[in-house]
């Protein structure tokens, strides 16, 4: 079912850019949608709750409409060179998610319409490094999907790095609505990977997203349109009888795409102290394993702690992912398992 906000923000200066021009008429077509128009970088106000909980998914409705007037783009190590900023913010409701400790109490998803401008400094950055390949990411911050049928935002993007030879694109969704990408000339310079887990995780923490069947049908729609297909499986939480659940997770997935090649991405669950304290006020009944007790504290390339799982419990994830993707999927690979 596609994102429908419950409320649209427009700064002023993005009603003078086709993409706001078109959403504007769109959304204010909809006698149900709120529609306000603010002075640009205005702090968005008026997201209320009874409880913190409220407010946060009360924000998960709001979309604003605005204008990217920051061009230094941020890195996006080990995966990409730079994070590609489009969008913004998640509709998604993951308990787990680090989105929750970056936006707060206030996770408003923000699209941004001079897509132009934003692609005319990608093409500076990889000026810069040419003749290597520079590689972006357009989900780091953000799962782009949901918004994609009004903004057409990643359809920009995948015909702009199509046509430029030292460069690749990439993102990641939880998200199906892509059939509007299905048709694209992308020379295979984007690769679509779907973020999946197993059963268990999805219906217990992964609020207001597709379910795992859905997930892979719309990959094998991305398969079928001949774009390099990628999966992050994660976080991958351990749990009673979660070997079981992931064999069937990646069983279902090789009925559906069968001997296509792949690259998997395996990210063990992690936190920190300051991303627990932020889930555990949002989501105040969650059943998240953050037992700081049952962790190994290990501090990470950006300088704060995270809490991982101990050394033997890896190896378990390790070894139950590289076993069971090289006997199901022989010619993908495994880019990692962390």
């Amino acid at each position: 079912m596609p994102f429908i906000p419950r409320r649209v923000v427009f700064e002023e200066a993005a009603l003078n850019y086709n993409i706001g021009k078109q959403m504007w008429k769109q959304f204010s077509s909809n006698p149900k949608i709120e529609i306000e128009v603010i002075e640009d970088r205005k702090r968005i106000k008026g997201i209320k709750g009874n409880t913190i909980t409220e407010t946060h998914q009360e924000a998960k409705k709001t979309l604003v409409v605005g204008i990217r007037k920051t061009f230094k783009f941020q890195s996006c190590k080990p995966s990409a060179h730079y994070q590609l900023p489009l969008v913004t913010g998640c509709t998604g409701r993951c308990e787990y998610c680090y989105l929750n400790t970056q936006f707060g109490n206030n996770p408003y998803i923000r699209v941004y319409v001079n897509v132009d401008e934003i692609l005319k400094q990608a093409e500076d950055y990889m000026a810069q490094r040419q003749p290597d390949v520079t590689i972006f990411e357009g989900a780091a911050v953000s799962d782009p999907v949901p918004v994609e049928p009004y903004t057409g935002s990643l359809a920009r993007a995948i015909q702009f790095f199509a046509g430029h030879e030292h460069a690749q694109f990439r993102f990641v969704t939880k998200f199906t609505d892509v059939d509007t990408l299905l048709n694209i000339e992308h020379r295979q310079k984007t690769t679509i990977r779907f973020s999946i887990n197993a059963d268990h995780i999805i219906q217990t923490y992964e609020h207001a997203t597709p379910g795992l069947k859905q997930r892979i049908q719309a990959a094998n729609k991305v398969a079928q349109a001949e774009y390099p297909l990628g999966f992050i499986i994660g976080p991958v939480i351990l749990f009673s009888g979660w070997e079981h659940q992931y064999r069937r997770m990646l069983e279902e997935l090789k009925d559906v795409l069968k001997s296509r090649q792949i690259a998997f991405e395996v990210i063990s669950h992690r936190f920190t102290t300051r991303a627990k304290n932020t889930i555990n006020k949002i989501y105040p009944d969650n059943t998240l394993p953050m037992d700081e007790d049952d962790r190994k504290f290990k501090y990470g390339q950006f300088g704060y702690g995270k809490f991982l799982y101990p050394a033997d419990e890896m190896q378990s994830i390790n070894s139950f992912f590289t076993q069971n993707i090289r006997d199901m999927f022989p010619d993908s690979n495994i880019n990692y398992i962390i």
